[in-house]
C-alpha cells in the first residue's frame, strides 16, 4: 500500500504473537484422548552464519467427540525418541492422563518414549509409513504390482493371516526385493496392534494422515520462505498456520460414533461410561 516498514518495526508487531504462542503451548488439555498422532517436519532456520535443519515436532489429538486438536509444536535440532519422551511428559503435565492409541512413525525408541508416560497406551506404527519405506526399494515399473501385493498383509483379518500374506509376498518378490520383507519384519510388533481392532478403529489408526494433512499445509508455507531467520520466527509462522488449519476442524472425523463404540468395547477400563 505504499508504506515502508523497517525490519525492527515488523519484528515488534509480530512479537505480539509470541505471547499467544506461549499461552497456547501451555494451555491445559483434556485428561483422555482416544488417539494421538505424533510426527515431525523439517524447517530451515538460520543459526549464526549457517542455515540448519530443525525438526518441528507436532502432536495432534482426537478428543472424545472425534474433533482433532493440535496439542503443541516443539522445535529441536533433530527428531529423536529422547525428545519425543519429553514431549509426552509435557503433554501429561498439561493434563493428558491417558491415551488409548498413539500413532507414529517407525523411529527407533519411539514406543519406549511413549510408554514411559502412558504405559497402557497402544503404540501403532503408521502403515502408510511402512508402505512408503518398502516402496523405496522398488523400481518404478514394479510399483503398482508390489503395492497390490502388500495389501493382503495390512488388510488381513488377523495377525496369523498377515504372516501368511507376508510369506506369500516373499515367495513372489523376495528374490528381487528381499529388503521389503525384512523391513516389515523389523517393525512387525509395532505394525500388528491394529490388526486386533475392527474396521472402524483400523481406519483411524491405519495412517497418520490426520497430521500429515497439516504437515502438507505447513510445507507449502515453508517452501515459499526458504529459511527462517530465527526459531521464534519459525514458531510464529507455524503457529499461525496451525491456528488457521484448526478453524476447519469443526466436525468429528469420519464414522466417529462407530469408532467410539468400538473403543468402549476394547478399552472398557479407560473409556468413561457416561458418554
Amino acid at each position: 500500500i505504499g508504506t515502508e516498514l523497517s525490519h525492527e518495526t515488523i519484528s515488534k508487531v509480530t512479537d505480539a504473537v509470541c505471547d499467544e504462542v506461549l499461552a497456547w503451548q501451555s494451555r491445559p488439555l483434556e485428561a483422555l484422548y482416544p488417539v494421538i498422532y505424533l510426527d515431525a517436519i523439517i524447517v530451515k532456520v538460520r543459526d549464526g552464519g549457517h542455515v540448519r535443519n530443525k525438526a518441528a515436532h507436532i502432536a495432534v489429538g482426537v478428543d472424545m467427540d472425534g474433533i482433532k486438536h493440535v496439542l503443541g509444536i516443539w522445535l529441536q535440532a533433530t527428531e529423536g525418541a529422547k525428545f519425543w519422551a519429553s514431549v509426552c511428559a509435557e503433554l501429561a503435565n498439561r493434563g493428558v492422563q491417558d491415551v488409548l492409541i498413539v500413532c507414529c512413525d517407525g523411529l527407533t525408541g519411539f514406543p519406549e518414549a511413549i510408554e514411559a508416560t502412558w504405559p497402557e497406551a497402544t503404540v501403532q506404527t503408521c502403515v502408510v509409513h511402512l508402505i512408503r519405506a518398502a516402496m523405496r526399494f522398488v523400481n518404478y515399473k514394479d510399483r503398482k504390482k508390489v503395492a497390490a501385493a502388500l495389501k493382503p498383509i495390512y488388510q488381513a483379518a488377523t495377525e496369523e493371516a498377515a504372516v501368511l500374506a507376508l510369506e506369500t509376498f516373499d515367495e513372489i518378490w523376495a528374490s528381487k526385493y528381499p529388503m521389503i520383507g525384512e523391513s516389515w519384519r523389523a517393525r512387525w510388533e509395532l505394525f500388528t496392534p491394529f490388526l486386533a481392532f475392527p474396521e472402524p478403529i483400523r481406519r483411524i489408526v491405519y495412517t497418520t494422515n490426520s497430521i500429515e494433512a497439516v504437515n502438507r499445509q505447513l510445507r507449502k508455507i515453508i517452501k515459499t520462505r526458504g529459511h527462517f531467520p530465527t526459531e521464534d520466527a519459525a514458531m510464529k509462522l507455524l503457529w499461525l498456520a496451525l491456528r488457521n488449519a484448526e478453524k476447519k476442524w469443526t466436525y468429528p472425523i469420519k464414522d466417529w460414533p462407530a469408532a467410539l463404540h468400538q473403543f468402549a468395547i476394547y478399552f472398557p477400563d479407560q473409556i468413561p461410561l457416561d458418554l
